[in-house]
């Protein structure tokens, strides 16, 4: 054999081999992909049956959105925004002249209505004195009148009998006319005086009503006064102050924001990750900020409703493809460690692991 024919034989049995080398690797590729993505999925199958994750998730907090209840200029500012403050520290002080002055006028109403009160109820004491005193002398005048009466009877009997004179007569029919104006009279002032008391007791009504007002007005002007300084009402941060030494704040409006320490995340699981996912379960949380770190928590409650509607079925007549639409479900999760020491605010992204099994 020549030496072409050698070098011929030798490239041709490269090939061969070469040839034989590739046929395996399409054989043995495709198997190993195969054999990696069983594995993958039958370690999907048990890891998603014993945890479920998702990246849709963020840390929220209830933000305290402050603003003044009372309106005036800012006299004193002790914060600026990022600064940590305590539940009960005074964060600004507006003038409190105003309401100072405001609640002195309210209760030197209040003094001046009660002092009217109580005249009214000694009056109302008088006239119910006088009333009763009254009540007697009417009975005194009546008994006189009678008396006065019979007596006139008598005198005019006798003096049909010529027993009396004219003049016993008409001494009698005196007496019975005397007898008489002061039975009126006594009538005339018992009505009186009780009309007098019935309008004492109505004014004495309405300046009851009146002073209790007046409690309220003074109860208003010390709460609007104490208004005036604006204090934190949680433990937390400032952020967004936008007001400054001497501005002039009005009600209601914004002035700053104070996000508590005290924060919690919202994870959005697909509809078919809650099936064994319960409260009270153990969370594993990772932080984008700190990537080294995880932070342990529990499952504090799972929505009711989902943040939007899903179809499960195709709509009657569809036409073309149909995709089903999965549902997210928010889940509420607490932190158990002391996060205190870490920068941990609302907005920052996580990816909570819960053990649901």
């Amino acid at each position: 054999m020549n030496k072409a024919s050698k070098y011929y034989s030798a490239a041709r049995e490269k090939v061969k081999a070469k040839r034989k080398s590739y046929q395996k690797k399409r054989v043995i590729v495709p198997v190993i992909t195969a054999v990696i993505f069983v594995v993958f999925g039958i370690f999907s199958m048990i890891y998603s049956s014993f945890y479920q994750s998702t990246d849709d998730a963020f840390v929220e907090a209830h933000m305290v959105y402050l603003s003044p209840k009372v309106s005036g200029e800012i006299i004193e500012l002790n914060v600026d925004d990022n600064v940590s403050v305590k539940k009960g520290e005074i964060l600004a002080q507006i003038d409190t002249r105003d309401y100072e002055i405001a609640l002195k006028n309210a209760e030197a109403k209040l003094e001046k209505a009660k002092a009217e009160l109580k005249v009214s109820t000694t009056d109302i004491d008088k006239m119910s004195a006088m009333t009763n005193q009254n009540k007697n002398t009417i009975e005194s005048a009546k008994s006189k009148l009678e008396y006065a009466n019979s007596d006139y009877i008598r005198y005019k009997n006798a003096y049909k009998d010529g027993a009396v004179t004219k003049q016993d007569l008409d001494n009698a029919i005196k007496n019975l006319d005397v007898a008489r104006a002061q039975f009126k009279a006594a009538q005339d002032g018992l009505r009186a005086t009780d009309s007098a008391l019935k309008s004492t007791i109505s004014k004495k009504a309405s300046q009851t009503a009146e002073v209790k007002k007046l409690i309220a007005d003074v109860d208003q002007a010390k709460l609007n006064l104490s208004y005036t300084t604006i204090i934190s009402p949680v433990d937390g941060t400032v952020t967004n102050k936008t007001v400054e030494l001497g501005n002039y704040v009005q009600i209601a409006h914004p002035i700053m924001t104070i996000v508590p320490k005290d924060c919690y995340i919202i994870a959005n699981f697909k509809e078919t990750q809650l099936t064994n996912m319960k409260k009270g379960q153990k969370v594993t949380i990772k932080i984008d900020t700190y990537k080294n770190k995880k932070f342990n928590g529990i499952v504090d409650s799972i929505q009711r409703a989902s943040g939007a509607k899903a179809s499960l079925f195709p709509p009657e007549n569809a036409v073309g493809s149909y995709v089903k639409v999965v549902q997210r479900v928010p889940v509420k999760i607490l932190f158990t460690d002391d996060i205190s020491e870490y920068n941990i605010v609302p907005g920052m992204s996580v990816v909570p692991k819960v053990k649901v099994r």
